[in-house]
C-alpha cells in the first residue's frame, strides 16, 4: 500500500535543498529532489562497515564520511573493540535530525562517548586532518557515478584516493558505498590499491547497491 510522505523539515544550503520526510513510521532524506537514504533500508550501510571490519583485524579507530540516518555509525559502535569513531557530515541539519527525529534508529549513537561528529565537507577535511584510521567507510552522495552534488565527484578521483590511502593505518581498509555499479571507479581503485573487492547488496526493487573495498595489505 502506498503511503504518502509528510514533509518534516526543509532547508536550503549552498548545495541546494535538503529535506526530511516521514513515510509511515520511517524517515527519508531527499537532496535536490533525489532520494538519498531512509531508515527502512540499511543493509548496505551496515555492510559498508562490516566489510571494512572483516578485512581490518580488530580496528580501533574508524572514520565515517557521511552520517546519513546513522545506520553505519550504529553498526560501527556495535563492535566492542572500537575505541573511537569520527563522523564527518557536511549538512548541519542532518546532524540535528540525527539528534532528534532519527535518534532512535541509530540507537542514539551520537550520545555514545566513542562518537565524535565533525561538521565539515569531507572532500576538504580529508586534506586537513592529521589522523590515521584502521577503517574508513565512505557513504557520500549516491556513489561515484550518481552524485547529486557536483563537488562530491572529487572524492572518487585519483588525487583523493592518494589522500585517503595516506589516512589509513598499515593494515587499514577503505570502503565506499554506491547506489550503482561503477566499473571505471573499480579500475581506478585497482590502479591505486593492492587489493580491491566489490560486493553487491540485492534490493527488493531495482538494481542492487554496491560496496567497494580497497586495501594495501
Amino acid at each position: 500500500m502506498y503511503i504518502s510522505p509528510i514533509v518534516i523539515d526543509t532547508v536550503q544550503t549552498d548545495r541546494g535543498e535538503v529535506q526530511l520526510q516521514q513515510r509511515g513510521s520511517d524517515y527519508e532524506v531527499i537532496s535536490n529532489g533525489t532520494f538519498l537514504m531512509a531508515t527502512y533500508n540499511g543493509e548496505s550501510e551496515r555492510l559498508l562497515v562490516r566489510a571494512a571490519i572483516k578485512e581490518a583485524p580488530e580496528p580501533k579507530r574508524v572514520l565515517i564520511g557521511g552520517l546519513g540516518v546513522g545506520i553505519s555509525l550504529a553498526e560501527t559502535l556495535s563492535y566492542s573493540f572500537i575505541n573511537d569513531v569520527t563522523v564527518v557530515e557536511i549538512e548541519e541539519n542532518i546532524i540535528k535530525w540525527n539528534k532528534t527525529y532519527l535518534a532512535a534508529y541509530s540507537s542514539h549513537s551520537l550520545e555514545d562517548p566513542r562518537t565524535s561528529i565533525v561538521h565539515a565537507d569531507f572532500t576538504k577535511w580529508m586534506y586537513e586532518t592529521q589522523g590515521t584510521y584502521d577503517a574508513i567507510c565512505l557513504d557520500i552522495d549516491n556513489g561515484p557515478d550518481w552524485t547529486v552534488v557536483d563537488s562530491n565527484n572529487a572524492l572518487y578521483e585519483k588525487n583523493s584516493l592518494h589522500v585517503l590511502a595516506s589516512l589509513l593505518s598499515d593494515r587499514g581498509v577503505l570502503t565506499f558505498w554506491s547506489a550503482t555499479a561503477s566499473p571505471d571507479f573499480v579500475a581506478r581503485l585497482q590502479e591505486n590499491f593492492l587489493h580491491v573487492k566489490e560486493l553487491q547488496v540485492p534490493m527488493e526493487r531495482g538494481e542492487p547497491d554496491y560496496i567497494f573495498i580497497a586495501m594495501n595489505h
